[in-house]
């Protein structure tokens, strides 16, 4: 039977795209995606990511490797079927690497995301379709200096403190535009502190994988006193894919446990699940690094009946068993 529902993913073999891909068939949808397997991170990994999924879903998902910003690319992929939603996941990560290259960050995060909206905007003009849920991958960093604590949606998010997250907020607020010209349905998601299999290496959660069972040293910023709000990837994959059962025009919404966790008790209980000790360089956090992030979830709840579920315990030993298995066993 032909598939009748076509989803696609930017970013499909990154580690959140690659979750939210696996969902996505488990629904019954084909999936469509886009992955430039650039070498921010080694491409290996994400070739690795490529591979689970099309082991498990091969029937169901094509993937290709192009730039979002190549507009005739994109103009090519609208093209191939008729999308239910486009689920924007690609982008330029990393707070403090941000700093190092705000011009590329800028040119994939923000030039990269007009041009995929432009383009679905021009391509379901000039075919009279109707425009696909357009789901943004955004970041709770876009909070920045913010006094109100737990974060919510209607913060004004004015004071972000690195070029990451101004390049997210400003496609957040492009996004406004589009839907309001082109009746584009926009959904932003900002994730909070994401972990959990497929962990990309730059996140704290695999450095300490690194630390523990290679012995590297990795910095412990402020002693560890700070709070993130630590959320399983499986949790955030599912809230993701819960956007196609939403109705909205424009939305913004938080995607978070609800449930700041000191970054010292983070790598405590690592410790304490692998029997090991991580290799910790005390040292001063940088000031593009945000003291806490906590999540209210409410409108999360609400919208797309969110209820993440996985204890921090419990996802650590996910985590765990996933770097033993994938990576220590093949090294």
């Amino acid at each position: 039977m032909a598939h009748k529902r076509f989803a696609l993913v930017t970013g499909i073999a990154g580690f959140i795209g690659s979750h939210v891909t696996e969902y996505l068939c488990e629904r019954g949808y084909f999936v469509v995606g886009i992955d430039n397997f650039n070498n921010y991170y080694s491409p290996l990994i994400k070739k690795r990511n490529a591979q689970e999924i099309f082991s498990s879903y091969g029937s169901d998902v094509k993937i290709y490797e192009g730039d979002i910003r190549d507009r005739m690319f994109i103009r090519e992929i609208l093209s191939s079927h008729d999308f239910d939603a486009i689920f924007h996941l690609a982008a330029m990560p990393g707070v403090r690497a941000s700093i190092e290259e705000p011009e590329l960050y800028y040119d994939i995060n923000l030039r990269g995301t007009l041009i995929l909206l432009d383009e679905i905007a021009r391509f379901n003009s000039n075919f009279k379709r109707k425009c696909p849920k357009f789901i943004f991958a955004s970041t709770s960093s876009v909070y920045g200096k913010t006094t109100i604590i737990p974060f919510r949606e209607d913060d004004t998010c004015s004071t972000p403190l690195a070029p990451y997250p101004a390049t997210k907020r400003s496609a957040e607020l492009l996004g406004y535009t589009y839907s309001y010209i082109h009746r584009i349905p926009f959904l932003a998601i900002r994730f909070f502190t994401v972990y959990g299999p497929r962990n990309r290496p730059d996140m704290m959660a695999y450095k300490l994988m690194e630390s523990i069972y290679h012995g590297k040293e990795i910095p412990l910023y402020n002693g560890g006193a700070m709070y993130r709000d630590w959320t399983y990837v499986e949790d955030i994959a599912l809230g993701v894919v819960a956007a196609l059962d939403a109705t909205f025009e424009y939305e913004i919404v938080n995607l978070g446990r609800g449930e700041p966790i000191l970054l010292l008790d983070f790598v405590q209980t690592v410790e304490s699940l692998t029997g090991k000790k991580a290799y910790l360089k005390h040292t001063e956090a940088p000031p593009s690094d945000m003291v806490r992030t906590f999540a209210d979830t409410r409108k999360a709840s609400k919208l797309l009946n969110y209820r993440p579920k996985t204890p921090l315990k419990e996802g650590i030993e996910a985590l765990v068993r996933w770097y033993e298995n994938s990576l220590l066993a093949n090294s």
